[in-house]
Parts: C-alpha cells; sequence; structure tokens
C-alpha cells in the first residue's frame, strides 16, 4: 500500500496547543485596569515623559516581549511541529502495518455467506486491537455506491465514535483515492455525562470486503496527551521567560538607578541653587561617573557662589557710591548754581563773549542737575525705597501740560506733534510727577531721534487699561536695540549729536516708574520707519492689566510685531497684537 497526505494539515492541532497555554495568562490585567480607570493611562504617560528610569524599564520590557514572541512562538512551533511529525510517523506506520493484515486476513478468508462474513469481519478487526502504541480506536465505515445497504454494520472499538466522527471529506478522499491517508480533527465525546472535544488523527484507507468492496477502516489516534506536552512546553517557556523578564528588569532598575538618582539629587540642588540657596550642594558617595558629575558640580556651585557673592558687594560699593557722591554732590552744585543765576541775571552788562559763556555756564549746570537727580532717582529705586503718591488724576490734562513744556523743542526742530483719541478726560489712579516724568522722557525721545518729522501720539482705554503710544518716523530701532533700550546708560548711537542732552537713565527711570504703577511700557522700531514706546497703566492702582487699547507700533492697523517690554530694568521679547479705531 502507498502512503499519501491529505490536505488538511496538522496546524489545528499546534494552534490548539499554544492557545490553551496561553490562556492561563490573560486574567489578571483587565481587573487592573478597570480599577484603575482612566487614571492609568495618564499616570504611564506622564511616568514616561518624567521617568528616565520608568523609560528604561518599559522599554526593556517591550524589547523582551517582542523577543519572547518571537523566539517563543519559533521554538514552540519547532517542537509542536517536530513532535506531531514522529507521532504521525509512528501512527502511519502502524496503521500501514494494521491496514495490510486485516486486508490479507480478509482475502484469504473462505466464508461466503453473510453470516460468516460478518463474523470473520469482526474477528479480523479485533487484530487492530494489539500491538498498537499510544492511546487508538477504530472505526469500520460503510462508504457510499455499495451493492448491498447494511450488509456489514457500521463497527468501532469505542461506542463514542462512530462515522460522524470522521470528516465527510475525508471519507470521500478514502472512498476515491487508493492508499493510507491522514488527516488531523477535533472529536466531541460524551464521557461521564459531559462533553469532551480533544484533537485527534485520523488515519484511514479503503478496504475490500467479499461481495461488497466499499468500506473505509479507519483508525483514529488521541492527540490529548500530545497537546498537553505542548501546552506543557508553552508553560515552561512562559515561564521562562517571567522570571528571566524579572532577572532583565531588575539589573535595568539597579543600573539605571544608580544613574539615575545622583542625576536626580543633582536636577534637585540645582533647582534649590537657582531659587537663591547658594549653601546647597550635591552629595557625593564613591569615585565613579556619577560621583565625577557630584564632584564637578560642587566645584561650580562653589565657584558661582563666591563670583555672585562678589557681584554682590561690587553691586552694593557701586549703589552706595552713586548714592554717596550724588548726594554730596548736590552741596556744592548748589552753591556752585547760585553762583551762576547771580551771573546770569547780570549777563547784559557784560561784554559778548562773557556773556555767551555765562550762558553756556548756566545749561551745564542744569544739564548737571538733570543728571544728578537722575542718579539719585535710580539709587533709590536700587534701595527700594522709591514710593508713590496715588491720586485721581486726569490724563488728557496731564498730557496737555506736557505737551505744552515739548512747544519749545518742538518749534526748535520744526516738528509737527498730532495726538490721536476719542477722550476728553481719562481718570486714572497714578503718580502725577512720575507718570509726567514718564511722558516727558517719551516725548524727548521722540524729539530727539525723529529727525523733524511727524510724532504722533495715540491714547486709548477700555474697561482696565489706558495705553499711551509715542511715535516718530525717525531713524528707527533694530530689534536687537529694541531689546536693550531700557538699560541704563544704553545709547543706539553714542557718535549722534545730542541736542537735549540727557544721561542714557530717562528710559531707565520712565520703565521703573512704569513697573511701580503696576504697568507696562514696550518698545518696537524698524530701521528707516521709526520707533515707537507704548505704555499700559492700570485705571485702578492695584488691578490687574488687561488687553492693550493701543498697539505696540502705535498704527491704526492691526499687524504683528514684536517688542520689548521694561519690566524690572531688564527687557524681554513679548508678541502683543491689538485692535483700536483710531480718533
Amino acid at each position: 500500500m502507498s502512503v499519501a497526505k491529505s490536505s488538511h494539515e496538522h496546524r489545528a492541532l499546534t494552534a490548539e496547543a499554544v492557545a490553551s497555554a496561553s490562556s492561563r495568562t490573560r486574567s489578571s490585567k483587565p481587573r487592573k485596569v478597570q480599577k484603575q480607570g482612566k487614571r492609568l493611562p495618564q499616570r504611564v504617560q506622564r511616568l514616561w515623559k518624567e521617568s528616565l528610569q520608568f523609560r528604561a524599564l518599559g522599554t526593556a520590557g517591550i524589547m523582551m516581549f517582542l523577543s519572547f514572541l518571537m523566539v517563543g512562538w519559533s521554538l514552540s512551533n519547532q517542537i509542536a511541529t517536530s513532535l506531531f511529525e514522529n507521532q504521525k510517523t509512528q501512527a502511519l506506520e502502524e496503521s500501514t502495518s494494521g491496514f495490510r493484515n486485516v486486508q490479507s486476513v480478509l482475502d484469504s478468508s473462505e466464508a461466503r455467506s453473510d453470516s460468516e462474513i460478518r463474523r470473520n469481519v469482526s474477528r479480523t478487526l479485533t487484530i487492530l486491537d494489539a500491538g498498537g502504541s499510544g492511546k487508538r480506536n477504530w472505526i469500520l465505515v460503510s462508504l457510499e455506491g455499495q451493492g448491498k445497504q447494511g450488509f456489514i454494520p457500521e463497527q468501532s472499538s469505542n461506542n463514542s465514535l462512530n462515522s460522524s466522527s470522521i470528516p465527510n471529506d475525508f471519507k470521500e478522499t478514502v472512498r476515491d483515492k487508493n492508499g493510507v491517508f491522514w488527516q488531523t480533527s477535533t472529536v466531541t465525546t460524551i464521557e461521564n455525562n459531559r462533553e469532551r472535544t480533544y484533537p485527534v488523527l485520523i488515519v484511514g484507507t479503503h478496504i475490500s470486503i467479499a461481495q461488497n468492496p466499499n468500506y473505509g477502516l479507519f483508525l483514529v489516534y488521541d492527540m490529548t496527551d500530545s497537546s498537553a506536552t505542548i501546552a506543557h512546553i508553552n508553560f515552561v517557556l512562559f515561564g521562562g521567560f517571567c522570571a528571566l523578564l524579572a532577572v532583565v528588569l531588575s539589573v535595568v532598575w539597579i543600573v539605571t538607578r544608580l544613574v539615575v538618582h545622583p542625576i536626580t539629587q543633582t536636577a534637585i540642588t540645582a533647582e534649590k541653587l537657582a531659587a537663591g540657596n547658594l549653601d546647597q550642594r550635591v552629595s557625593v558617595h564613591g569615585e565613579h561617573q556619577a560621583a565625577r558629575l557630584g564632584y564637578s558640580f560642587n566645584l561650580m556651585a562653589d565657584s558661582l557662589q563666591q563670583k555672585i557673592v562678589q557681584l554682590e558687594r561690587l553691586s552694593t560699593l557701586q549703589q552706595r557710591f552713586v548714592s554717596d557722591v550724588s548726594h554730596e554732590l548736590c552741596t556744592p552744585l548748589a552753591t556752585v548754581r547760585l553762583g551762576t543765576e547771580l551771573l546770569y541775571d547780570s549777563r547784559e552788562d557784560m561784554e559778548r563773549p562773557l556773556s555767551r559763556t555765562v550762558e553756556l555756564l548756566r545749561d551745564q549746570v542744569d544739564r548737571f542737575q538733570s543728571m544728578l537727580t537722575d542718579l539719585l532717582e535710580i539709587s533709590r529705586f536700587d534701595a527700594g525705597n522709591a514710593m508713590l503718591t496715588i491720586d485721581t488724576e486726569d490724563f488728557i490734562w496731564v498730557l496737555s501740560n506736557i505737551l505744552q513744556e515739548a512747544l519749545p523743542h518742538l518749534e526748535r526742530t520744526n516738528t509737527k506733534l498730532n495726538v490721536h483719541t476719542s477722550y476728553e478726560s481719562i481718570m486714572v489712579d497714578m503718580d502725577r510727577v512720575r507718570i509726567e516724568r514718564v511722558l516727558r522722557n517719551l516725548l524727548y525721545n521722540a524729539i530727539e531721534h525723529g529727525e523733524s518729522r511727524p510724532i504722533d501720539v495715540y491714547v486709548g482705554a477700555n474697561a482696565t487699561n489706558l495705553g499711551v503710544a509715542v511715535r516718530d518716523h525717525g531713524i528707527g530701532l533694530s530689534e536687537d536695540e529694541a531689546v536693550q533700550v531700557f538699560n541704563r546708560f544704553w545709547r543706539a548711537d553714542t557718535s549722534r549729536k545730542r541736542t537735549l542732552g540727557g544721561t542714557g537713565l530717562g528710559l531707565s527711570i520712565a520703565a521703573e516708574d512704569v513697573r511701580l504703577h503696576g504697568g507696562t511700557i514696550e518698545a518696537w522700531g524698524e530701521k528707516g520707519r521709526g520707533a515707537c514706546f507704548t505704555m499700559n497703566l492700570p485705571l485702578v492702582h492695584g488691578a490687574p492689566l488687561g488687553e492693550s487699547p493701543v498697539l505696540v507700533t502705535g498704527e491704526p492697523e492691526a499687524s504683528a510685531h514684536r517688542a520689548a517690554t521694561a519690566k524690572d530694568t531688564l527687557p524681554a521679547i513679548s508678541p502683543r497684537v491689538n485692535v483700536e479705531d483710531d480718533a
């Protein structure tokens, strides 16, 4: 007899074994996820972003799991295939030998009557009960197309097995072809009043019986032990993976902790140093790379502390020097100013060159007085002694007074000034003297750098803010210059001739005055297009600021620009776009 392979492979057997082993591990995780609810994904995401140690553990776990899926599946499949092939080969050898013996006995039988043939067939089939390995049963099934219906009834060595246990397509293969065929399948039986389904290997062939040759003889091999073996192997592989995963994650956790813990301590110490606690240092143990990082960080902290202390001392000495010198110069300056005024009042009696000299002397004394006043004001800001005298004032009236003061300088420089506002009165809580000084600085700065081109002043208000923009169309400011314009003693072009004097402190003092009011002052500029300084004040002192009612460019149309904001005399860049209808 020849041996042939059926079209149905044995994959169902191995797949079932793998599924039965892996199903033991799927019961606990969904319950944990349900208990945690929506918080678990958020916590995992936060840990992944913030914890380098968790990220290392997660990466190692994912890589191990993927490796297990590939290697474990490959090993399980190879073991299952090898085990099945061995059992299949053994089953085919046993079945072929048994089929050959049965057919030989039937061919040599001299029985002719129906009853003798039936008894002979029953006795002959008992040959299959002996000499076999493993659990197997046989079934004799009548095939279609036989001449005598019910000549030999269906027979089986197990009452739970019958012709329905054999797939129809497999019976058709045995009927239509010669040889020994095999196929994997599952069988459902009733044992002890309980239904049992288990995998089987079915080996069948066509046998010839006297007077009616259309019968199929099938051997059914129980593959439960093989499936259990494969499940046990998968369980061992999974257990080994879990043990290996625990070892690998433990190693990764220990190694990353040795690395991450010093970094975390260094970061915490750095945050404390940044908060001003300069005595904080990293605790260092050992001589490894992490310890070296701690040593280096402590050395850096020591150096920074020394430099900061040194700079603080120098700054304190500088502030004290400026304050002391400014105060000490006030007395002799008052005497010089008194003498200058006497000379100035009698200049008509002097010769022209001497009279001109007295006028220049008076101008320079006035400038010296202004410089001392600015230095004294800066020293008050540094010492924290600057105080506000808040009253509710009409800003439009205050602005009108400053414009009147600026008229001589506008006429001298032939500069046109335009005021854009729809308000006749805006009541604001402010220190009038300081706000006048701010407006005076902004206007004189625009006149100084406006190159006799028109100057526009935009005044607006909303529910929370007063906004003022002073826009010139002169030489302008670059973006870098707009950032530095509020720094002390800074000038955009030191070579330019100045017509209104100044010490380079005006805008710094203006920024400090606005800051004391809880407001903001911003600078915008473009080379060749001019510059604009925008001041925003709260209408009620102490109230928060809202959106500015004027643009940082002072222009009526809306457009995006970058502006430098003066805050604590240190400018920063902040974009702001506001739209306000021009009056």
